[in-house]
């Protein structure tokens, strides 16, 4: 027969672990009630991002979208949240966020229905940032590459339709950085510099509302260096081109003086034979 203190001993031993096991299981109910209302369902989760981003607060929707995706990454709501957290990114103004998550998006998403808008939307967020032509171009230039993308890819949907109209945008604005450093070298007297400049916009801006400017520049540029035949050449393509414009103009007063009496009268029939 065992001692009495052996069976205290004993008994308390399986109370203690009785009272161990009772405990672990309340702690796993915790837990598992703290996993339940962390994982909420994606409807819910999803409902909550979007009314914060109709009350505007952006920066709160970004991560309100992230949490749909992060819960629940494989359900078809993860895709759409990933795209409105990108587009409150883009609201909020938090536009490399917005292009991080939508390089993301893409990369996981190559077939998905919203990947052309995911292209279309990283373009705007270059295009939204685009600044004077007094400063730095990158992003024009960014936006312009972007745009291109959306046409490339997707040349039949309304995006690359909107996406054409803003590439001409971003070439008249590239243009007019080509010719605001043109003119700064002409000012400076650096002809050859200036002449490229132009030269340049003329060969990838034709489209652009500068090419006529650019065209008289040249004449300009040729007069004050003295080689009078390329200043006439520029001028005859300016007039054919533009007769209207008020550079042909210009371009016609300067020329004028630079022209030996025998070629002026066959000269000027040519060069404005379309204005009559």
């Amino acid at each position: 027969m065992q001692p009495a203190s052996f069976r205290s001993l004993l008994l308390l031993t399986a109370t203690t672990a009785l009272l161990s096991l009772a405990a672990c299981n309340v702690d796993d109910e915790d837990e598992v009630e703290e996993i339940v209302a962390k994982n909420e369902e994606v409807d819910v989760l999803y409902s909550r991002a979007y009314a914060t981003f109709g009350e505007r607060q952006y920066k709160k929707a970004i991560d309100e979208f992230e949490e749909v995706e992060r819960q629940h990454p494989y359900s078809e709501w993860a895709p759409r949240a990933e795209i409105m957290a990108a587009y409150s990114a883009y609201r909020a103004g938090q536009f490399e966020d917005a292009v991080a998550i939508l390089d993301r998006f893409v990369k996981l998403h190559p077939t998905h229905a919203s990947t052309p808008y995911a292209y279309y939307l990283k373009a705007l967020c270059y295009y939204t940032q685009i600044t004077d032509v007094g400063r730095d171009q990158r992003m024009t230039e960014e936006a312009r590459e972007a745009l291109r993308e959306v046409v490339a890819r997707y040349p039949q949907t309304d995006y690359a339709q909107d996406a054409k109209l803003k590439l001409d945008l971003t070439d008249d604005h590239l243009a007019g950085k080509e010719m605001e450093i043109g003119r700064y070298y002409l000012q400076q007297s650096e002809y050859i510099s200036a002449i490229n400049r132009f030269q340049y916009v003329i060969d990838n801006y034709q489209t652009t509302s500068h090419v006529p400017e650019a065209l008289h520049r040249l004449v300009e540029a040729y007069l004050r260096l003295g080689v009078a035949d390329e200043a006439k050449r520029n001028a005859a393509v300016l007039g054919y081109n533009y007769p209207g414009s008020e550079w042909y103009q210009y371009s016609y007063e300067m020329v004028k003086g630079n022209l030996a009496p025998e070629e002026k009268k066959s000269f000027y029939e040519n060069l404005f034979k379309r204005n009559r």
